[in-house]
């Protein structure tokens, strides 16, 4: 058995205004809270001897570690962010940052209404409706008005969703 796993596709370089300062936000969080605090806690834990025994340091190493990837890693996001910070000429249409809402038919037979907002990938909430802009429904809903409908393939099966309302927010 082989560890091998094909590089995957990468990810849209759209994000949102309010994306883009939740992530500013988490490295600023990360590197001038965060960090310092785990640093002191491992010079006290190196301070106690035996570092090969001791817990407080190896983990705290390893916190530092995360800390460092994750800054890294969204410090060269940031860079390559295109911001989404205008709204679009034509808002009869779905573009990035829509809020869409759509109804599809339930498991019970009836038809069920949901709104969802088409964001950039290192945004996605599911709790709050957030969809990436890669996922297969927001591909399928670029570009539609109001009462198109769009077909979805899923695990279970195609879904046919019906567009019923646009929006969009200035934020």
């Amino acid at each position: 058995m082989s560890r091998y796993r094909p590089p995957t596709a990468p990810s849209s370089n759209y994000i949102t205004v309010e994306g883009r300062k939740a992530l500013k936000d988490e490295v600023t969080q990360l590197w001038k809270v965060e960090r310092p605090i785990v640093t002191q806690a491992v010079s006290e834990a190196a301070a106690q001897g035996d570092r090969s025994e001791n817990a407080d340091y190896i983990y705290g190493k390893r916190r530092l570690r995360e800390i460092d990837r994750r800054v890294r890693y969204l410090s060269k996001r940031l860079e390559n962010f295109i911001v989404a910070d205008r709204l679009p000429e034509d808002r009869s249409r779905v573009f990035f940052a829509a809020y869409v809402s759509v109804e599809f038919p339930s498991t019970e037979g009836d038809w069920q209404e949901k709104t969802y907002r088409i964001v950039g990938a290192d945004e996605i909430d599911p709790t709050r409706g957030y969809i990436s802009v890669d996922s297969p429904l927001a591909r399928a809903l670029l570009g539609k008005r109001v009462d198109d409908e769009v077909s979805v393939a899923t695990p279970t099966g195609t879904v046919d969703y019906t567009l019923i309302a646009i929006e969009y927010r200035q934020e």
